[in-house]
C-alpha cells in the first residue's frame, strides 16, 4: 500500500493505493489522523484501493470520529464498488460524506 498526501485549496488529499487490510491499515490510520490535525478538510481518495477489510473500515470510522472531535470534515471519494458495498453492508454509508470524484469532494 502507498499513501501520498497533497494540498488542494483548504484540504489535504490522501491518495491511497493498494489494499487496506490488517497489515496496512496502521499506516493509513497514522496518515489520516495526522492530516485531520493539519487541515479543516481531509479528502481520502480510494480510487486505487481494490480491497478493504474490517481493519480498514475501522480506520475510516476512527478517522470520522476524530474529524467530529476536531470539528473537521472527512470526505471519501473514488470508492470501488467493493469498498462501497462493504461500507453499505455495515450501514456506514450514511455517516460518511462520499463523492464519486475528487472535484465533487473539493466543491462540497
Amino acid at each position: 500500500m502507498r499513501i501520498m498526501s497533497r494540498q488542494a485549496e483548504n484540504a489535504v488529499i490522501l491518495d491511497v493505493e493498494g489494499n487496506v487490510d490488517l497489515k496496512h491499515s496502521p499506516a493509513m490510520r497514522k496518515a489520516l489522523l495526522d492530516s485531520l490535525r493539519l487541515a479543516p478538510r481531509v479528502v481520502v481518495n480510494l480510487k486505487e484501493v481494490p480491497y478493504i477489510d474490517s481493519s480498514g473500515i475501522a480506520t475510516l470510522v476512527e478517522g470520522l470520529k476524530a474529524s467530529h472531535e476536531l470539528k473537521n470534515r472527512l470526505i471519501l471519494t473514488g470508492l470501488s464498488p467493493m469498498a462501497y458495498k462493504v461500507l453499505d453492508l455495515t450501514h456506514l454509508t450514511p455517516l460518511f460524506e462520499i463523492f464519486e470524484t475528487e472535484e465533487q469532494a473539493l466543491q462540497a
